[in-house]
């Protein structure tokens, strides 16, 4: 079985953990979360990074940090994880959404402006599979409605629009460690930001709002989004390699676009000039022709030997979301076709070069019936 995704090691993460034990700082105080975020936010170009648990709740971190109040509007696109908008809802603010690009499955700019109303505060470009959002338009528009921009860059370590690092152009940005990640502590997240305020707001919040005076004394209730000291030391081993991660992940992704691009069937998220894309995962679309879905193309695959994982079910087509009467009225087409025709084949850190190559003869045996 070639597996959808294995973590890679290639430095000090076992010394590192080592050392945490051999000194017992294993909570949240340790000295190698600040050294985390320090090498985080240097690697950025911005001036705070604030590591936190997961990447679900460094989004819910950065709704709380800006301060968005109850009815407050979010534009996002319905092409995502849920933990995008589930941070919304929870701060009792409102997701509004728009459909995505057919070609890059990014978030259609094109889209945004006429989504905004008296009540929308900020615009959430989640940057899809290591490509960035086009930007400009976003922080254009963010400058003429005086809206704030939150980044998703969870896919996008080390992804950048015309030479800026995805996480360093809107007001506070999100990140994800979890172990598909191109730099892994297991689970984890980063909120980071230029702006101090915000910032200071955010380390509150992640602390259960602790006061440096008087400790156990709260006028605001905060979170215990802490990381700890173990997995901080493995994203430190990690950040130590990451341009050798990003190298990997951006072979693979030439070496998959070289054997597959011309492949009957299917399409490939479109590269646009603007974006250093680092290939978080490989995304292949299914042509409208091809006579099956991608849930029975990855039953196929897997019977191969190949697994794979569907992309995001849209948001606007969420039980859950239903059940709180949100979206139940409204169609984002592109997403829906990405969420039924849409799949990533084995993208992890250790995948071998003859397994690869090997995943790229399977997909193509899978669709000889449209060659056909």
């Amino acid at each position: 079985m070639i597996l959808v995704n294995e973590p890679l090691f290639l430095g000090n993460e076992k010394a590192y953990l080592n050392q945490c034990i051999d000194t017992n700082w294993v909570s949240s105080d340790g000295p190698f979360v600040k050294k985390f975020e320090e090498m985080f936010a240097a690697y950025l170009g911005v001036k705070h990074a604030i590591a936190v648990s997961n990447g679900t709740v460094a989004i819910e971190l950065a709704i709380a940090a800006l301060d968005l109040q109850p009815g407050d509007e979010v534009i996002l696109p319905a092409h995502t994880i849920i933990s995008c908008p589930m941070g919304i809802i929870r701060r009792g603010a409102v997701p509004v959404l728009v459909d995505v690009d057919s070609e890059t499955w990014n978030l259609d700019v094109n889209q945004v402006e006429s989504k905004i109303t008296p009540r929308t505060k900020a615009i959430m470009p989640v940057h899809i599979f290591g490509q960035s959002c086009d930007m400009q338009p976003i922080l254009a528009l963010s400058q003429k409605y005086g809206l704030y921009i939150i980044e998703d860059a969870a896919e996008a370590h080390g992804a950048e629009y015309n030479g800026q690092k995805c996480g360093s152009m809107g007001h506070i940005a999100t990140f994800s460690f979890y172990a598909n990640k191109i730099v892994t502590t297991g689970e984890g997240g980063m909120v980071v930001t230029n702006d101090d305020v915000i910032a200071e707001r955010a380390r509150s919040y992640r602390n259960l709002c602790f006061q440096p005076q008087q400790r156990f004394l709260h006028e605001e209730l905060g979170y215990n989004f802490r990381l700890t000291n173990l997995q901080a030391a493995l994203g430190v081993a990690q950040m130590e390699n990451i341009e050798k991660l990003i190298a990997i992940k951006q072979e693979q992704g030439a070496n998959y676009t070289s054997r597959l691009q011309d492949t009957p069937g299917i399409q490939l998220q479109k590269v646009e000039p603007y974006a250093k894309h680092v290939y978080w995962v490989f995304g292949l679309l299914l042509d409208d022709a091809v006579p099956f879905d991608a849930f029975d193309w990855a039953k196929q695959l897997l019977a191969k030997g190949v697994q794979t994982r569907p992309f995001f079910w849209p948001i606007h087509e969420q039980p859950v979301f239903h059940k709180m009467d949100l979206f139940k009225e409204e169609s984002y087409p592109v997403a829906s076709k990405l969420a039924r025709r849409g799949l990533y084949v084995p993208s992890g850190m250790g995948l071998k070069t003859e397994d690869l190559e090997k995943v790229c003869v399977i997909v193509k045996e899978t669709l000889s019936v449209y060659a056909a």
